[in-house]
């Protein structure tokens, strides 16, 4: 690994803006922002994916192995990728930092505790806690009812789902699901930052009024404790690409995307800034698009569509996805369709990435590759995890090319429609469902949040295993109703979270989960 201090020297950060946490570590002062604000945009490239599989899509591997790839081909590109959580990292999922030579590094401090910022997130969030029923032991000034404000912490952990406290029954959400991790992924500075924080909402009183944090003061001592977590952390791929990573909402519960500040400077300090969205394109994409590119304010130059032939097979039902089967390959190219539609939608122009497997059939390869251009959809095989930048070289330059062409980006929703309007265009729109069903309690919601003049943007909290809102349902489904059964306001981040039938906002760790599997030396490093 190059020396951080030597990354930040070569893409233009000074010494005083540069925050060594080691030798292979740095957090970037945001006054870097300042002083190149009249520095020209570079091209903004964002990658996606079909809805995810065990068997694998690799779209951080893409992330990665593009920019390796633009640096091949003599540009100077700048990843700006999320921040993994401690708890897929123990669980189901495990790391986030990519994978063979298309990795970043250091691994291991980046999947673990890296330089702390999930932490000041977690510890932030509880303070809130801890200030809302002190306030409430101490008099409740305020005539709090009913508090709506939950604790968080950085692991799967259902049996924190819900408890009780000598005063009240209350709950654990993970970290990466929380406000405070939304709220520090959209937050400009300091300032906004703040301001976020006042507005959160925590409950609301005997006259059922919402009560918000700058009722209850303390947003400033929230901001102490995150104001190291608010500069983007740099690091470096294998071959030395520059690399922020910064927050880590996640997609299935969040907005899915690094964070606004990482971004911005990813822009500035490299002509390719390229930067990923969590999960499939029916969740990632469309909340970059809608709920993250206004606070850039700047749209994608291109997307990338990832695809693997045995996640393909497998949307297609395979039996085996490690199994020559052309028919279930051809069977799951459809919801590939789907998400290449709801792209074109969007005005945006894309590539399909095609992540090689060392197993992939030939035929099958094949097989994808004639259907792309049958259908004039441009795509690139990709071979990044086996051969590095190397393997990228064809993806990079049609990227280059491709970023060269305008586009115009068209909205999901209107931002004057209702709540209920933007949840059921979303759902019609962009996951193709027939029909949008509220429960009781998510109509009261919606009138209730109307009436107090909440009209925000929408984040959709629902499955993301399948298209529909049932894991179940692989492929592309047909004839489906989303079922919407909450709707709680995020109002520090803006956004309304429309959560669908099961959503869980604290997960639970699987039958076997990894960290079970995981064995270290006698150094101390990881060696499964």
């Amino acid at each position: 690994m190059e020396k951080i201090t030597s990354i930040c020297s070569r893409i233009g950060v000074q010494s005083d803006e540069c925050i060594p946490f080691g030798f292979y570590k740095a957090k970037i002062d945001l006054k870097v922002m300042k002083r190149l604000e009249q520095k020209k945009d570079g091209k903004l490239v964002l990658v996606t994916a079909i809805n995810p599989t065990p068997a694998g899509e690799g779209k951080t591997t893409i992330s990665i192995g593009l920019a390796q790839g633009l640096k091949e081909i003599g540009k100077s590109p700048v990843l700006a990728l999320r921040e993994p959580s401690l708890g897929p990292v123990f669980g189901l999922k495990g790391g986030a930092t990519g994978g063979g030579l298309s990795s970043v590094v250091p691994i291991d401090d980046i999947n673990l505790h890296f330089t702390g910022d999930l932490h000041a997130i977690t510890a932030a969030n509880n303070l809130l806690s801890a200030l809302i029923d002190n306030h409430i032991y101490q008099g409740n000034e305020l005539n709090i009812k009913s508090v709506t404000w939950k604790r968080a912490m950085d692991m799967n952990d259902r049996a924190l789902r819900s408890i009780e406290t000598p005063s009240r029954k209350d709950g654990f959400v993970i970290t990466a699901a929380s406000e405070i991790m939304a709220i520090l992924a959209l937050a400009l500075d300091l300032d906004d930052l703040r301001n976020r924080i006042n507005k959160i909402l925590i409950g609301y009183d005997q006259e059922d009024n919402p009560v918000f944090v700058k009722d209850l003061g303390g947003a400033d001592s929230l901001v102490l404790l995150l104001k190291e977590a608010m500069n983007p952390n740099l690091v470096q791929t294998i071959d030395g690409v520059p690399t922020l990573i910064h927050a880590g909402p996640f997609a299935n519960i969040a907005h899915g995307c690094n964070s606004i500040v990482a971004t911005k400077m990813a822009l500035k300090l490299g002509d390719f800034a390229v930067t990923e969205a969590g999960f499939g394109a029916d969740l990632g994409m469309q909340k970059f698009l809608d709920l993250k590119v206004p606070y850039l304010p700047k749209a994608p130059d291109a997307v990338v569509m990832v695809v693997t032939i045995r996640a393909l097979k497998s949307h297609g039902k395979a039996k085996d996805f490690n199994e020559k089967d052309v028919k279930a390959l051809e069977a799951g190219m459809p919801l590939l369709e789907k998400h290449i539609q709801n792209i074109k939608g969007f005005g945006m122009n894309y590539i399909i990435a095609l992540n090689h497997f060392y197993n992939d059939s030939d035929e099958e390869v094949k097989v994808l590759l004639d259907w792309a251009n049958a259908h004039n959809h441009p795509i690139s095989l990709c071979k990044g995890f086996s051969e590095g930048g190397l393997g990228m070289v064809d993806l990079a330059s049609k990227i280059s090319e491709l970023t060269q062409k305008e586009s115009h980006l068209v909205h999901t929703y209107e931002e004057s429609d209702l709540p209920r309007v933007k949840i059921e265009k979303i759902a019609k729109n962009i996951y193709g469902a027939k029909d949008v069903e509220f429960s009781d309690k998510a109509l009261r919601q919606l009138k209730k949040y109307e009436e107090l003049g909440w009209n925000l943007p929408v984040c959709m909290a629902k499955t993301p295993l399948s298209i529909s809102g049932n894991s179940k349902l692989v492929g592309l489904p047909k004839n489906f109703t989303l079922e919407i059964n909450n709707i709680r306001p995020s109002m520090g981040a803006g956004f309304l979270v429309a959560l669908t039938k099961g959503i869980m906002t604290m997960p639970g760790l699987n039958k076997t989960p990894r960290a079970l599997d995981m064995k270290l030396d006698h150094e101390g490093n990881l060696i499964d």
